[in-house]
Formats: structure tokens, C-alpha cells, sequence
């Protein structure tokens, strides 16, 4: 019998696989916790005609009302702020918008001609997602004046760049008809001040004041005094000025000539302001958010323009250099960097990587210790970065309501209003079991990386209390294991990477009690217990390296004896708080392979599995086997494809013997990424691949995704076989492969140490060859 999600699923993807697949509204929280804005509709949401402006010369035309979302869009971000919009470059208030520390600032902002909509030409964000531009055409133009004007003469080119808290937009408008022609443009925009969780569907009994909008100086003032005693305030700039303005619309009549072009420019600035009573932490978010409102116009767009190109290239300096000889897969690591680069956030302790846009623009635990694993061997800034952000938020003091435990390492933060108030516990929220294990082994691997002693030893009072936070639950564990069971109802129900209500269950589909041991948790664990352990003895602390290690090996063992199933080949699931295991396959165990936890020859079985059809759907590997109890390839977690989760279990092929199977699925993500526009989603559906078919996407998933796009540079070490010691100066290569169509790869000017050595791989005589060029010791096995 079908589940009523399932049943959903199936309905929602009947109403043309609109944007309204289920999923979970706060990172994986259990579906029945907070309503999802994408289940209780049917994706369409009425954006009601905005009221038209004093219409004293017949000019001025009433928005022609609109019913649909588009199902493109296209985002742009600085810092913390990030714009989506559609292809036209218009913003709707559905699941779009302007928004600046998880608050939605401006929810519309349409641009018309006569009432209609242009015609559309291309929309695209640039190589370097630095700026968005659309291509339309007018529709035919009303009379005006006692001539009209035909369609597709007019070309109108939108140009949208973020700087910090400022969007500006340049619309040039170009008559290439004989005639003159009067184009009545308007430009229509309004601002909910909505919290992100309001977005994502959240209730709220009760939200702040809207206050009044106005207009200042020319400029239209729209304005929302939140509950947490913070003013938010979006002042919208036009130049030149319009011929009409109110308080939702700038009209404009522009009399164009032939052959020449007309230029309007806009710029929407995000203010923040903190009143006198207001908490310390809303006094922080308006610190972030204040600003002054910047000159418009000509000039300012341009200095925009540059500063974002710049701030794009200053990112891509740390990076080793990739290319090939496949110009599409080379497009690909390219767009992949890029997308790293936009999600990257400059902080005072380092870059940092955002978990993705829309629903996770800002600062997550798990997602981007796994990014920075994924990007460690090219680019180990990033790693260096995430340690210190987390280090300095460790948890300090024991919270329920935050799932908060000392030594703990945050699941999430958020800026927004909701979040201030306590209406929901994500402001600084640590409900993930797997964060903290991590937190220690991407401290591990960074120092075997680049040998950066110093950074360790200024981690080490926050990877001692780490260390002690894991070690304390594995002691209350009857059997050594790092369990979780969720502090109150407001928490995740789930708090693996995994972490919808619905995604651990047992053979029979029924739901196990708490506490929960999952298995490639305990492949973390055992990894932060051997990595302290070598911490411990190059500190000269023998017993307490002693101490670590017997539990590392306890936590093997125990995995060996509990969790293998010998009548599938495979490592369940989950131990339930009675020691019960969840017999079911899915693609956890990948994790435990890809950290080198199991016996070799069960390792093995379990990379034959991965690689059959059971999980591999030609696209990716899923995250549950087909036939088990709740496989659904539309779900969130049960059964579709997620990069990242292909990423480690490539790695984890690779590490047991299976370096062919890492290539295919290299292949298989590759090809995928070709048909979502060279870029790889947070996730997919897990359909199996049909000749001549593409793969099926899953609407709702963030696009950009730093663990997504992070996945080929880990899929890639895996290939090639690469591990670099810092200490020795040395890069190993273990027998390395190229996918099918590509004849040569170089890793550029990839850093060890204070040297750089480039690698190139070709294809010789049936092998692939590395040749060498710099001062690094390389050492290859093929």
C-alpha cells in the first residue's frame, strides 16, 4: 500500500512536474513537523495586477494578471544576500526573491511593456555567476499616439549584478525598427519581508508591523519592523526618474528612435536597523545588514560589475588548475568551481562554503566539512576555513531546545527574524550527530594535506571537547556507538545526512525508537578516534592516543559483528535504541567504504552492490536499493540520487579495488550534468536510465549546491588515484583511469607545501600516464 507521501509525490509530479515535489522546509526536518509550502499547493500561487499608477495620457496600462511559475531560475549572491529570479529576470513572490540574512526584502519585481510581458529571448548567469542577463523582445505595443508598434523591433537587454546589499539592474532598451516607437514600460515591485521559513511554508501566530511605504527623495521606502526589534527597510532607486511613481510601480513613456538605444537603471539597497531594546543577536544581523543607499545609475552598476568579476577571480587563485582534453567535461569543472565560488562566503575566519540557494544559503555543519573533503586535495583554504567558523561556534553550554551539548559542532545557523525570536531553534541549532565526528576528521586529513601544525594547535582545545562529546555518547551507547535521539519535538527527528522524518526505518517499514546508531556515522566516529589518537602521540600523550585508538578499533568491530547482513552482503541501515538492526540497503554503507572501515572482503561485496542495478541507475548511485520498504526515486531521501552520496561512494569503490567503478560513475554524473545545464543539483530522481531519456529532476533542490557541485573533485581524486603527504613533500598515484572521452587531464600548479607541481595524465598504450612538471617528489604506480 502506498504512504500518503508517496501518494503526494505521485500527484505532485502528475501537475507536470511543476516545482512542488516534496521536501523537507528546514534542511530535513521530519515532514509532518512544519507544513511544506510545496505540498499544500498545487505550485501555483496568484500574483495579483499591482494597482496602476495616475493615468492621465492613455500611456500608463494596467499589469496583465498572471497565474504560473516558471520553471527556471537563476540566482545570484554576494555575502548574505542572494537574488532568484526567472529567466525574464522577474520575481513573482512564489518561492523567489531578494533576499538579505534569511529575509525575503523584495518579493516583486515584474517589468512589462503595455501591460504584457516581453517576449522571451535567453536568460543566463555569466561563466562566473558574477551577473545575470535576459535577452526579450516587445510584444506588439499598444496605440499610442496613433501609431503602434510591431512585434520583436524593440530588444531589451536586463543587466543584474549583486554588490554586498545593493542589486542593481540596467535595462537598455534598442529600437531596431524603421519607425520611432513610444514603449510604455513599467516596472512593478512590492516587498512581504517574509522570514525564509515563511517562504518555505511556516505559519507564524503572529508577525511584525509593515509599516506604511512611502517615497523619499524619489525613492520608494518599503519598510517592516520584525519581532526581534529589527527594522528592515528596502529603498528601490530609478534612473533617470519615472514619469509616474507610487508606491508599487515606476512608468516610464520612452520615446525611442530608430536605431537607438535607451537606457533605464534601478538599484534596490537592503537597511537593517537595530532598535535600542533590541537582542544582542538582532543586533547583529541589522550590524551585517546596515548600509548606506549607494548613487545609481550608469556608474554604479559598472563599479558593481568589476567588483564581482573580481571577487569571483580572487577565489579561483587558490584552486589547482583543471583541464582536459573534452571541452564539455572541462565546462563542467568549470561551472562546478564557479558555483563553489558563488557559495562561498567570506567571514572573519575564512572562506566558507553555503550549503545552497535558495533554502540553504548560509552557514551548515555537515554540508560543508563534506565540501571541504571534497575540495581538500586542490583547494585546502576552503577546509581551513570551515574548521576555524566552527571551532569558534562550537557549543559551549548544554541547550535542548538547540540540541545543543558542550564540545558539539553546529548543524545550523540562521540570521532571520524567526530564528532571533526563538520561533523556530536555527539560529545556532546542533541537531546533527555527524558534524562533530567530521569536524575532527577534516582537521585530520587538512593536517596530512598540507602539514599546517599551527592551525592544529590552535583547533586543539575545540578537537579535545569534540573528542569528549563523542567519546561521553559512545560511553552511554551499550555497545560503543554514537547514537542520537532528538532533545525536544522542535528538533530534527533525523539527524544524520539523511535527515527527513521518513528516511531510517526497519525491513518491515515501521519506524525504530531511539536512540539511533546509523552505520556510516560510526564509520565518523571511528575516523575522529584514529585521528586524535595520531593528534595525541605527536603531542607526546601516549595514553591518551592509547585511550583513542582501543575505541576506534571497538567501533570497527562492532560494525563488523551488529550491522552486516551475511544473507544480503550488505551493512544495514540503523541500530535501534534496542540494538534491533534496520535491514535495509541503502547507500549509507557507501560512507563506510569511502572512510575505510570495513573487512576487505565485505568492503568488496558491498562495491558489487553499489555497482549493480539494485543502486546504480546509470546516473548515480541512489540512496536506497530498489524493492526495499519505502523506495520511492521521487522522494527526498529514499530512493533518488544526491552527487554527493555518489561522490563518496565512488570514493569508497576506488578505496576497495573497484577504481573502474569510481570512472563509471564519474561518467554517469558527467552526463548527467550535461543535461542540467553543466551543473549538478542538490539532488535527482533515482529512475533507472533509459535510452534516449535525460535524467529526471527532482524541481525543489537547490541549484547551486556546494556539496553537488563539489562532487566530480572527489570523484576525480578517486580516479586518479591521488593522495598528497605534506610532511614527506610528496604526491602518491595509484594506478589511475580516465573516463571514456577524455584523452588528457592536467592538475595545474596544484600546491604542497610553499611548491606547486603540475600533473598531466594521458592515455599511452592503454594506460593512463602522469608526467610531471615542478619541484614536487611524485611517485606513481600504474
Amino acid at each position: 500500500m502506498e504512504t500518503k507521501e508517496q501518494q503526494q509525490a505521485k500527484q505532485a509530479l502528475s501537475d507536470r512536474q511543476a516545482r512542488d515535489i516534496a521536501r523537507d522546509p528546514a534542511h530535513g526536518l521530519a515532514h509532518d513537523d512544519m507544513p511544506d509550502p510545496i505540498r499544500s499547493t498545487a505550485g501555483v500561487r496568484e500574483v495579483p495586477p499591482s494597482t496602476p499608477a495616475a493615468n492621465t495620457d492613455g500611456a500608463f496600462i494596467a499589469t496583465e494578471h498572471t497565474s504560473y511559475a516558471n520553471e527556471r531560475q537563476f540566482v545570484l549572491k554576494a555575502g548574505n544576500t542572494f537574488v532568484v529570479n526567472d529567466a525574464n529576470g522577474d520575481i513573482r513572490g512564489n518561492d523567489d526573491g531578494l533576499f538579505v540574512n534569511d529575509t525575503r526584502v523584495l518579493s516583486q519585481l515584474r517589468l512589462t511593456f503595455g501591460g504584457r510581458s516581453p517576449s522571451l529571448l535567453s536568460g543566463s548567469v555569466s561563466s562566473d555567476n558574477a551577473v545575470f542577463t535576459a535577452h526579450l523582445t516587445n510584444r506588439p505595443l499598444p496605440l499610442i499616439g496613433g501609431a503602434t508598434t510591431p512585434e520583436g523591433v524593440i530588444h531589451v537587454e536586463r543587466r543584474r549584478v549583486l554588490s554586498r546589499h545593493v542589486l542593481h539592474e540596467a535595462i537598455v532598451l534598442t529600437n531596431y525598427g524603421t519607425e520611432p516607437a513610444t514603449v510604455p514600460l513599467s516596472i512593478n515591485f512590492a516587498a512581504d519581508f517574509h522570514d525564509m521559513f515563511e517562504v518555505r511554508g511556516s505559519t507564524r501566530k503572529k508577525r511584525g508591523s509593515m509599516r506604511e511605504p512611502c517615497i523619499e527623495d524619489g525613492e520608494v521606502v518599503l519598510r517592516y519592523t520584525g519581532l526581534d526589534e529589527v527594522e528592515r527597510t528596502a529603498r528601490i532607486q530609478f534612473s533617470p526618474a519615472p514619469h509616474s511613481l507610487s508606491v508599487n510601480r515606476a512608468d516610464y513613456v520612452l520615446r525611442i528612435q530608430s536605431e537607438t538605444a535607451m537606457s533605464i537603471y534601478l538599484s534596490i539597497t537592503a537597511v537593517t536597523h537595530a532598535l535600542s531594546d533590541a537582542s544582542a543577536e538582532s543586533k547583529k544581523i541589522a550590524e551585517e545588514g546596515a548600509e548606506c543607499a549607494p548613487e545609481s545609475g550608469r556608474p554604479a552598476i559598472r563599479e558593481a560589475l568589476v567588483d564581482a568579476h573580481r571577487r569571483m577571480r580572487e577565489r579561483r587563485r587558490s584552486v589547482a588548475r583543471v583541464r582536459s582534453s573534452n571541452p564539455l567535461f572541462s565546462e563542467w569543472i568549470d561551472r562546478s568551481l564557479a558555483d563553489l565560488g558563488l557559495l562561498t562566503t567570506d567571514l572573519e575566519t575564512g572562506p566558507y562554503p553555503y550549503a545552497g540557494i535558495p533554502w540553504f544559503s548560509t552557514a551548515f555543519g555537515r554540508d560543508a566539512i563534506i565540501t571541504s573533503l571534497q575540495m581538500l586535495w586542490i583547494d585546502p583554504s576552503l577546509a581551513r576555513g570551515v574548521l576555524r567558523f566552527l571551532a569558534a561556534h562550537q557549543a559551549r553550554e548544554d541547550s535542548a531546545f538547540r540540541d545543543a551539548e558542550v564540545g558539539k559542532i553546529m548543524h545550523e545557523t540562521r540570521n532571520s527574524e524567526m530564528a532571533a525570536t526563538g520561533e523556530v531553534p536555527f539560529a545556532m541549532y546542533y541537531g546533527g550527530v555527524d558534524s562533530t565526528p567530521l569536524f575532527v576528521a577534516l582537521a585530520g586529513a587538512y593536517a596530512e594535506r598540507t602539514g599546517d601544525t599551527a592551525l592544529i594547535d590552535e583547533l586543539w582545545p575545540s578537537l579535545q571537547l569534540a573528542a569528549q562529546w563523542i567519546a561521553r555518547h559512545c560511553d552511554k551507547n551499550e555497545f560503543g556507538l554514537l547514537s542520537y535521539q532528538r532533545a525536544t519535538e522542535a528538533g530534527l527527528a533525523n539527524q544524520g545526512w539523511k535527515d527527513s522524518g521518513d528516511s531510517v526505518f526497519h525491513a518491515d517499514g515501521s519506524f525504530p525508537v531511539g536512540p539511533i546508531s546509523l552505520v556510516e556515522v560510526q564509520a565518523y566516529a571511528s575516523t575522529a578516534f584514529a585521528t586524535m589518537a595520531r593528534f595525541a602521540r605527536q603531542r607526546n600523550a601516549p595514553e591518551q592516543a592509547s585511550d583513542f585508538e582501543q575505541r576506534a578499533q571497538k567501533i570497527r568491530e562492532c560494525v563488523e559483528t551488529m550491522f552486516w547482513m551475511p544473507e544480503s552482503e550488505f551493512y544495514g541501515i540503523a541500530l535501534d535504541g534496542k540494538g534491533e538492526l534496520c535491514k535495509v540497503l541503502a547507500s549509507n554503507a557507501g560512507h563506510l567504504l569511502a572512510f575505510d572501515l570495513v573487512e576487505r572482503g565485505r568492503g568488496e561485496a558491498v562495491a558489487r552492490q553499489l555497482e549493480s542495478t539494485l543502486f546504480n541507475t546509470g546516473w548515480g548511485v541512489r540512496t536506497l536499493a530498489a524493492g526495499q520498504p519505502r523506495f520511492n526515486p521521487m522522494s527526498y531521501h529514499n530512493g533518488s540520487v544526491w552527487p554527493h552520496d555518489s561522490a563518496m561512494c565512488a570514493r569508497g569503490l576506488a578505496r576497495y579495488g573497484d577504481r573502474g567503478g569510481a570512472v563509471r560513475l564519474l561518467q554517469a554524473l558527467f552526463e548527467a550534468a550535461v543535461t542540467f545545464d553543466m551543473r549538478l543539483p542538490e539532488l535527482f530522481c533515482g529512475f533507472t536510465r533509459q535510452r534516449g531519456e535525460r535524467p529526471i529532476g527532482y524541481p525543489v533542490a537547490c541549484l547551486p549546491q556546494a556539496w553537488a557541485a563539489g562532487s566530480p573533485f572527489m570523484i576525480l581524486e578517486a580516479c586518479l588515484g591521488v593522495t598528497i603527504d605534506a610532511e614527506r613533500q610528496e604526491v602518491r598515484i595509484d594506478r589511475p583511469q580516465l573516463p571514456d572521452g577524455i584523452d588528457w587531464l592536467e592538475i595545474g600548479e596544484l600546491r604542497v607545501g610553499d611548491k606547486t607541481v603540475s600533473i598531466t595524465f594521458r592515455r599511452v598504450g592503454g594506460q593512463v600516464v602522469p608526467s610531471i612538471e615542478g619541484d614536487i617528489r611524485v611517485v606513481a604506480v600504474l
